[in-house]
């Protein structure tokens, strides 16, 4: 397993393809570093809410932290979360 991979936030912001790309790089990567462009954002707080967001987002528990522009998320576990679909009842 390798240390780190690396990625960049654009103008788009955080799209569903970019969340479906970190997926994959955490699949076997444990950490994963994410350059912020000067195009997307360069309020700290906007950067530390885009972290939250990406946390919360993506499939395997991660924690994140914010150098600079970077966002760092490490990845806790090599199992990803569960994810559950709200049940349908029956009338």
């Amino acid at each position: 397993m390798s240390f780190e991979s690396r990625f960049q936030i654009g103008k788009n912001g955080i799209t569903p393809g970019f969340i479906d790309a970190l997926n994959l790089g955490l699949k076997t990567h444990s950490n994963i570093r994410i350059s912020i462009l000067k195009s997307a954002e360069r309020d700290r707080q906007k950067i530390n809410e885009m972290g939250r967001e990406l946390v919360e987002k993506v499939n395997y528990h991660c924690d994140y932290k914010i150098l600079g522009f970077t966002i760092i998320l490490k990845k806790q576990s090599s199992k990803p979360k569960k994810i559950t679909k709200p049940q349908e009842k029956s009338i």
